[in-house]
């Protein structure tokens, strides 16, 4: 007969995060997983399962004689979760068995057995548990700038594996801005001939061709991660206006920007050469891009009218869903509701700045949008952790890792509907981070805890537990070579 042991102390002793749905300990000896037999559905699945496996210290061997099982099964998760995500993970001393509805669950209980694997038995002592789990929210990801400091595939590619750990699906990539245009596009290449080699301060910038972006959502959608671009629009364009002089009213060219400031350069939507640039760089973007998104930015725009902000907001918006894409853009758009219809209902919102007007969001939410809560104050990974810090920015405060741990995404914007929440996105921007370690410091130990609250439940958070899981993470981190803060409000091992 198992017993289950009360949540709290199991929150604060199994090494998880973000924190399952439910967790049962059984009454039965622990589990010797140090060589293990993995079957699996189908090729692909077994070769990511096992590099997980293997990079926890265990071996696969196809005659071990005990076996981790995946399988699909319509009947697994919590009770009650229809999330195509959900799983179970039953670990014994007979080996593991893992079901899901689909394959991303199977490779989300394998991050789970992962964990355990990592933990303070290690593989040979593996703690005999069932767990039933399912995320709170569907969209949980990272928006990631690669323009103040250009990161390439191979750095991509260690974000994917870090987002995808904490069983976070989407990778937002922040493509272009004033210092730099990062991505290739068919129909404009003089924008990358011209703009992609300048970043903050200097430097030889960089940018990724069509085929280094196609590899890298291969890559991100074997591990179930989707990577939205962003061309940010019609603020933040100065590497756009340095190209094409015919963007600008006086028909000139802007210079060359390697500052930080932000607001100052715009499009004019009037302009002849405007509409012709936005389909181009939009529609190229659209047919690169193998998942249904596509950011349009819209934020800081310090120089525009509010009619012209609006329709530019309807015009990008229109040519990305003509393109078959669902647009994803900034807070600010929520002000395209001032013109009845701009904003068409299922659009995406990221809210930033916890200084806004919040009536504009309301009323958004109101005409159909829906909203990603990346809060600067709680979900901005490039503010200090503390104001000593050496790396970062302080605009929206310090952030340290309980800062980014606890806060309720409901209720950062008063009177939103909570059902028009859509997820929840950490961020990150580059001004100051040059190298990979820099970003990695950041994001880590950060990032977790804000993956936490996008799958959590509130009532299953506990800040004094996550700090010990949390810290159970860091051998793993330490073994990937995936630099991080050693925050004082954690007890690192």
């Amino acid at each position: 007969m198992s017993a289950a042991t009360p949540v709290p102390d199991l929150r604060a002793t199994l090494p998880l995060v973000p924190w399952p749905s439910a967790v049962e300990a059984l009454d039965a000896p622990v589990a010797g997983l140090a060589v293990v037999r993995l079957d699996a559905p189908d090729d692909e699945l077994r070769e990511l399962a096992a590099e997980l496996l293997v990079a926890a210290g265990a071996q696969v061997d196809p005659a071990a004689t005990v076996s981790v099982a995946l399988s699909l099964d319509a009947d697994a998760g919590p009770a009650g979760s229809a999330s195509p995500e959900r799983y179970t993970l039953r670990v014994t001393s007979d080996g593991v068995v893992a079901t899901a509805p689909e394959r991303v669950g199977l490779l989300h209980a394998v991050r789970t057995l992962r964990q355990l694997l990592g933990g303070t038995g290690g593989p040979d002592a593996v703690p005999a548990v069932v767990v039933r789990d399912a995320p709170r929210y569907r969209w949980r990801g990272l928006s990631l700038d690669v323009v103040r400091h250009f990161f390439g595939p191979a750095d991509l590619r260690a974000v994917v594996d870090l987002v995808a750990a904490f069983k976070l699906r989407v990778l937002h990539l922040h493509l272009t801005d004033d210092q730099g245009w990062r991505i290739e596009l068919p129909s404009r290449p003089e924008l990358t001939e011209k703009a992609s080699q300048t970043q903050v301060g200097g430097g030889p910038g960089g940018y990724l061709t069509g085929a280094e972006f196609r590899d890298l959502q291969r890559y991100a959608a074997a591990r179930f991660v989707t990577v939205v671009p962003e061309i940010d629009l019609p603020g933040h364009v100065n590497a756009a206006t340095h190209t094409y002089g015919d963007l600008n009213p006086d028909g000139r060219p802007t210079d060359v920007y390697e500052g930080i400031e932000v607001g100052f350069s715009r499009l004019w939507l009037d302009l002849p050469a405007t509409e012709p640039f936005l389909r181009d760089v939009l529609g190229d973007l659209a047919r690169l891009t193998d998942g249904p998104y596509v950011h349009v930015g819209g934020d800081e725009v310090h120089t525009m009218d509010a009619d012209e902000y609006a329709r530019f907001v309807e015009r990008a918006g229109s040519i990305v869903r003509d393109a078959g894409k669902t647009p994803v853009m900034w807070q600010e758009a929520a002000r395209g509701t001032l013109a009845p219809g701009t904003l068409a209902p299922g659009t995406l919102l990221q809210y930033w700045d916890p200084k806004a007007d919040r009536e504009p969001f309301v009323d958004a939410a109101r005409a159909g949008a829906r909203f990603i809560m990346s809060a600067a104050d709680h979900a901005y990974l490039d503010m200090k952790y503390t104001p000593e810090h050496p790396l970062g920015l302080d605009w929206a405060g310090c952030v340290e890792l309980r800062d980014a741990y606890e806060w309720e995404p409901e209720e950062v914007i008063p009177g939103l509907p909570a059902d028009s929440v859509e997820g929840v996105s950490a961020a990150v921007w580059t001004e100051t981070l040059t190298t990979r370690d820099e970003l990695f410091s950041m994001l880590l130990p950060r990032l977790p805890a804000v993956a936490e609250v996008a799958w959590t439940a509130p009532a299953s958070k506990d800040w004094a537990a996550f700090r010990a899981r949390v810290a159970g993470q860091a051998p793993a981190w330490r073994d990937a070579g995936w630099e991080f803060h050693p925050t004082p409000q954690v007890d690192w091992p």
